[in-house]
């Protein structure tokens, strides 16, 4: 007998994962391959070597390369929404909730520096994958609009409270973001604390503005 045979007879067998814990364990695995490499320059093969199966598992969870890059882009975008959701809910002054969302969605890139690489770069190689990226990026900035639109003075900033105007806030505010991201992801020794500085900076001006100005009072 062999030295690999009595090796493969004296590992311990492989511990069998449940479903739903093989699936988190690629999509993890994919969402660093993807933000390493690209949309295009990953593969199948190389996620499921890093998950630690092999790629027809893989095929087993997702119908396709795309059909797992849609699924992390949608799963990021629910992240964020739902941050935004709970971080800006409550009673008090906006100003303490801009900065506490922007501070959790600080934390949240720091935390996911691969999926936020993914998700705020766009995909470039395959006209699939970049239209696939453009609308989750389109249905993210929507809810986003919806949730900015409950916000004090959210008329005033948009210049309306129809739909459009408040799309244009929110993608304001969406891009701006997403540019600080992609620059922090280059610049990885600015600390959170100065990330969230700037955001506040720039992108709460705006709604502060808004907020201590009053509409002007017809003296005549």
């Amino acid at each position: 007998m062999s030295k690999s045979e009595v090796r493969a007879q004296t590992r311990p067998p492989r511990r069998r994962l449940p479903a739903a814990a093989r699936r988190d364990l690629i999509e993890r695995a994919a969402t660093r391959v993807f933000a390493e490499h690209g949309y295009a320059g990953a593969s199948i093969d190389e996620i499921a070597r890093r998950s630690d199966v092999s790629p027809p598992v893989v095929y087993d969870h997702f119908a396709s390369k795309l059909d797992l890059f849609t699924r992390l882009l949608e799963r990021t975008r629910d992240e964020l929404l739902a941050m935004w959701v709970e971080t800006l809910s409550g009673d008090e002054a906006t100003d303490v909730r801009m900065r506490r969302a922007f501070t959790a969605w600080a934390t949240y890139v720091e935390q996911n520096r691969f999926a936020s690489r993914m998700y705020f770069q766009e995909a470039t190689g395959d006209p699939q994958a970049r239209a696939a990226h453009r609308l989750i990026q389109a249905q993210g900035r929507t809810a986003l609009a919806a949730i900015l639109g409950h916000e004090p003075y959210a008329e005033r900033l948009a210049g309306g409270a129809e739909p459009e105007a408040l799309e244009m806030a929110a993608e304001t505010i969406r891009a701006g973001l997403a540019g600080l991201a992609i620059w922090w992801d280059e610049h990885p020794h600015v600390t959170r604390e100065r990330i969230v500085e700037t955001a506040m900076n720039v992108l709460w001006t705006g709604f502060e503005r808004l907020q201590v100005e009053q509409p002007a009072v017809d003296a005549r």
